[in-house]
């Protein structure tokens, strides 16, 4: 089959919308499907690129954050998105978001061929994007409430709508959308991410020290609330033998770095920076737990590699948190700002090894659904249902 994949983020940005795209178009390619990506490139002009295997076809871009994310300009591509589409032809779209690049590629499939089914799947939350505007109060509902209902406007139409999670889902339809939702996970690569991919020599290249490590990998912005988990440090016993190690970078990492020195915590935290790909399964699997504050995960890929690696998870009770993380069972929720109860679950986990072999295994079984092989099968079904192929 022809997939035609549509994202206005792909590699190399760092977030989770984006990774889902590369591993889609790469599993589906995998399965023998052939697959074009239209997203932005990685210039100011077009370009034809090819990234894991998998064909790219780059949209004119310019950076607007300082770890690397790049936006379409939408004037003067239509033609050339109309013109790839003609020409590769495809039997089915999916759209991963409704900004500018789907967009013209919705108008370029119907100028094409009218006829050809367009799936999409929704990682869009405005609160995930409001606080780059610096907006008064006052403004940042009414630029919410017109963002989803420009959302709408993309996806009511379309032969198919997913989204990663039930709680996603929900959150869509309460927005008033009127089509089904249907939930289908991420999905994870369970034979590259697991407990087997030990290997103690990443600590000598991040510098890490020999104590069991509470992890957090993802973007430092403001979303992310990283600042909660180090005021959590700060009052997580001295006797507690651990050490938090953060992956990743983003506009609030010169502030954290900041924060954990005048919290006096250097000596139990290092700062990682970006973690390439390589690096993440053996950063797993010589950590002992994961934690995140995130309160706008609509799934959360981290977090899913946490568990296939093993791991006991410590996580605010937020949107679709909690569908991975099972209160008790494999690990433990907190409530949003609860810093206490997340310095209290730190050092339970820390002081009861017990507890945290058992959860950890808990975790591998929630996530064993999860399998990438299974997401991916679930997206053929629907490719097959709307070209009736």
């Amino acid at each position: 089959m022809k997939i035609l994949i549509s994202s206005d983020t792909y590699y190399p940005h760092v977030n989770g919308a984006s990774y889902f795209t590369q591993r889609l178009a790469y599993y589906l390619k995998e399965q023998g499907h052939d697959v074009l990506v239209i997203a932005p490139a990685t210039k100011f002009g077009f370009e034809n690129a090819n990234f894991n295997g998998v064909r790219m076809f780059g949209v004119p871009s310019i950076p607007i954050m300082s770890f690397g994310f790049r936006v379409v300009i939408p004037v003067m591509i239509q033609d050339r998105i109309t013109q790839t589409i003609k020409e590769f032809n495809p039997d089915v779209v999916h759209l991963q978001g409704h900004f500018a690049v789907s967009k013209k590629v919705i108008k370029g499939v119907k100028k094409h061929n009218k006829e050809t089914p367009i799936v999409g799947t929704n990682h869009f939350m405005p609160e995930n994007l409001i606080h780059y505007l610096h907006l008064p109060k006052s403004l940042e509902k009414k630029v919410m409430d017109y963002s989803w209902n420009d959302f709408r406007k993309v996806f009511d139409p379309l032969n198919a709508v997913t989204t990663p999670t039930e709680s996603a889902a929900k959150l869509v339809r309460g927005h008033g959308f009127s089509q089904e939702v249907r939930a289908i996970s991420c999905g994870i690569d369970l034979t590259q991410f697991n407990s087997n991919k030990k290997d103690e020599t990443i600590r000598a290249k991040y510098n890490l020290p020999n104590k069991p490590l509470l992890l957090y990998v993802g973007r430092l912005d403001k979303e992310k609330n990283v600042d909660q988990l180090l005021q959590a440090i700060k009052l997580v016993p001295q006797n507690v033998n651990f050490h938090f190690a953060i992956g990743g970078k983003g506009q609030e990492q010169v502030r954290l770095q900041k924060l954990a020195t005048k919290l006096d915590i250097l000596d139990r935290v290092t700062f990682l920076g970006f973690v390439p790909d390589e690096d993440l399964p053996a950063l797993y699997a010589i950590s002992k737990c994961f934690t995140i504050a995130c309160m706008a995960e609509l799934q959360c890929i981290v977090v899913m590699e946490a568990m296939a690696s093993g791991l006991p998870i410590i996580a605010v009770n937020a949107l679709a948190l909690p569908e991975l993380v099972h209160d008790g069972e494999n690990g433990f929720l907190f409530e949003p700002g609860d810093i206490k109860t997340i310095a209290e679950k730190i050092t339970l986990l820390f002081t009861d090894e017990n507890l945290r072999v058992q959860m950890g295994a808990k975790s591998l079984d929630i996530i064993n659904p999860h399998g990438i092989k299974s997401t991916i099968g679930e997206f053929e079904a629907i490719y097959t249902r709307v070209t009736k192929k």
